[in-house]
């Protein structure tokens, strides 16, 4: 199944009008619209600024590869 993205701004609410997309005369396709949201951006900005504070902590500095790969399997054979 091919996806195609884009995005606008609704000039009148009564219609959508979209050009040049990639498909073919015929091509039975599905439409979904959904609202961009100020909060989503927010949220994924904050969470960019909390992952940046986590990586400076200290003891994450000490983490090796080794560590990270012990504790997956040690995860994974707990379940």
């Amino acid at each position: 199944m091919n996806t195609y993205r884009k995005r606008l701004v609704i000039q009148d609410p009564k219609q959508v009008v979209l050009v040049d997309l990639p498909f073919q005369p015929g091509q039975e396709v599905e439409i979904t619209l959904r609202a961009t949201d100020q909060e989503s951006k927010n949220l994924k900005e904050e969470l960019r600024t909390l992952f940046q504070k986590t990586q400076q902590l200290p003891q994450v500095q000490t983490l090796t590869e080794d560590d990270i790969a012990a504790e997956i399997e040690a995860y994974r054979n707990d379940q």
